[in-house]
């Protein structure tokens, strides 16, 4: 099922109230985004020109810590759509559980598609993804053993949309390149707050990039996103200060959900999943207090929550997961 968080209007119609009565905590979305500030009014009446858009890559490629080529997208859902073009169809693999999009991207294009709960699993395929770190659970696997399994599949594709918060995680983050046979996907929206730009990166190696680059056309981004995105990668106070933020607002989180029953499943500095007795009860419950969260449909017991954006919004989570 290509079922998503981020679904607030469904909440509205079946718990009523307004969408600004809402606390949306059902995405892994920064809820403190990046200072916008002044746009441009070039960066609106202009077609972006590709010098700009090299100056943003190249910030990209230098937030992320690498010299890897960089190709700016609409969004790393973007990026999942041009994934099952870059091979012939064949068999792929899916590190599962997982953001479901991927799976469902491959099957649409023709490809024979096959759920795996292991990186072993992963060897012998055609192409094979691995969400690091993964949505929902969280978990995560060390940098040199995704580059080993590279070395088992055709194509393979790393999906970082979350490794913002643990830059240390990612595959480019020694600085070594990416074999012709490996893209990773990053998201500009989550970290920053700022989905609605509808920004990603991929990263690969020079043949790969321009393959994509191809494929994607003169004017992949806006230029508002272009001018947004260089102002928020290039700083490096804001980030850090987001990264040491966020862990110390996951930790709070953890220790409310522990006071209410859950127990931890696992998650990133951007999102928590936890185990309860009743997901869907657990998730009407705080519907009830217009508090909209991610439950899955192939578990009944897992919940997933973002992080409330202000101390209002954390009082009303705090008093609402004490009905559950």
């Amino acid at each position: 099922m290509r079922d998503h968080g981020g679904n607030l209007a469904q909440a509205v119609a079946k718990f009523g109230g307004n969408s600004a009565d809402w606390i949306d905590l059902s995405t892994g979305i920064n809820a403190n985004p990046y200072p916008v500030g002044h746009i441009s009014l070039q960066a609106w009446t202009r077609l972006p020109e590709r010098d700009r858009l090299d100056a943003l890559e190249r910030t990209a490629g230098h937030a992320y810590g690498t010299t890897v080529d960089t190709v700016a997208v609409a969004g790393a859902q973007a990026a999942i759509q041009l994934v099952p073009m870059l091979a012939p169809t064949g068999n792929a693999a899916v590190l599962t559980p997982t953001y479901n999009e991927h799976a469902a991207a491959l099957r649409a294009a023709g490809w024979a598609v096959q759920a795996v709960a292991t990186l072993g699993a992963l060897e012998g395929s055609a192409l094979a993804v691995v969400v690091n770190p993964n949505n929902p659970d969280g978990a995560s696997y060390a940098p040199d053993r995704v580059r080993a399994l590279a070395k088992t599949v055709g194509l393979l594709v790393v999906d970082e949309s979350f490794a913002d918060p643990l830059p240390e995680m990612s595959l480019v983050a020694d600085g070594s390149p990416l074999p012709e046979n490996i893209i990773v996907l990053r998201s500009f929206g989550k970290f920053y707050g700022l989905a609605g730009v509808r920004l990603g990166f991929v990263l690969a190696a020079p043949r790969m990039a321009a393959r994509l680059r191809d494929m994607i056309g003169p004017w992949p981004v806006s230029g508002m996103a272009i001018e947004i995105a260089e102002r928020a990668l290039a700083d490096t106070l804001w980030a850090d200060q987001t990264r040491a933020r966020l862990q110390d607002e996951t930790a709070h989180l953890d220790r409310l959900a522990l006071d209410a029953g859950w127990e931890l499943v696992g998650g990133t500095s951007l999102f928590r999943t936890y185990t309860t007795p009743d997901a869907t009860s657990a998730q009407q419950k705080l519907a009830a207090h217009h508090i909209w969260t991610r439950i899955f449909p192939y578990s009944d017991k897992w919940i997933r929550l973002g992080l409330p954006g202000n101390t209002r919004d954390w009082s009303r989570l705090t008093a609402a997961l004490k009905t559950v």
